[in-house]
């Protein structure tokens, strides 16, 4: 496999790296209205490129149902196109919205348990 193969950091300080396997991307920040569409584009790039995107949420400091729905449209464009979207290193933001709307569960990508 080639997880993880190159790594590039983009202007927004978003890291992108893997082969045609394998996808990562790591987001930073607030997943919010105010860079809904830049991570749409972004997620939507990587899905048509990789069979498996892995996406880690551990820098989210922040999210709102701007950002729950990008993610839940690209789970779905995943699920269109056969290919699998995976959700890792929820960080406390994260797992805060995603217990509160019991979303867990509709993801299916495990969640880290508080600290």
């Amino acid at each position: 496999m080639n997880a993880r193969a190159m790594s590039t950091v983009d202007e927004d300080g978003i890291e992108i790296s893997g082969g045609m396997d394998i996808g990562y991307i790591a987001l930073d920040g607030e997943l919010s209205i105010y860079r809904a569409a830049e991570v749409k584009s972004l997620l939507q790039t990587e899905l048509t490129r990789c069979a498996v995107l892995e996406v880690d949420l551990a820098g989210v400091t922040e999210i709102d149902s701007a950002g729950i729905q990008v993610l839940i449209l690209a789970k779905l464009m995943a699920r269109d196109e056969s290919r699998e979207l995976r959700l890792v290193h929820h960080s406390d933001a994260v797992r805060e919205v995603f217990e509160r709307l019991a979303l867990e569960r509709w993801f299916g990508d495990a969640l880290p348990t508080a600290h």
